[in-house]
């Protein structure tokens, strides 16, 4: 009986293991790969409407160079600096980030560059998540949002 009973719970720890390596291995690409797909799909809908986009967004803004404040996260702050030329946003720097360890420097390495040319392209801070950013996708876009409200005025 309590060989039964050990091979029983061996086996639902087994299936759990193999669950749980489904979820963090995979599961976590293919969403990450629709998040792409995503991102690269509405960047195609938005160079179809860009000269409604153009005429929409032309002059929202005062030229100059805005700092956002910093936006604190769970792993540290984010800061922006975005530049307006011409009414819009064209250029936008990340002065501070979470970079403390391999972790964070390898997410905000594939996710800052996403989410400034995201919003280069929406000229706001409406932008889409990138999936297991989504702390620095918080600090930026409170960051650039504030740094954008700063221009409207």
């Amino acid at each position: 009986m309590k060989k039964i009973i050990s091979t029983l719970v061996s086996l639902i720890v087994l299936i759990a293991l193999i669950i749980d390596g489904y979820w963090l291995f995979f599961k976590q690409k293919i969403t990450s790969a629709t998040t792409q797909t995503t991102t690269s799909q509405s960047a195609a809908s938005s160079q179809d409407n860009s000269s409604t986009t153009n005429q929409t967004n032309a002059n929202q803004y005062k030229d100059g160079t805005y700092t956002g404040k910093a936006t604190s996260t769970q792993w540290g702050d984010v800061q922006v600096q975005a530049t307006v030329k011409n009414g819009k946003l064209s250029a936008i720097n990340v002065l501070e980030y979470p970079n403390e360890n391999g972790h964070d420097q390898q997410i905000n390495q594939q996710a800052l560059p996403i989410y400034k040319s995201e919003a280069l392209k929406k000229q706001s801070a409406k932008i889409s998540l990138v999936s297991g950013a989504s702390e620095t996708y918080k600090g930026f876009t409170g960051s650039l949002q504030n740094a954008l409200t700063q221009a409207e005025g």
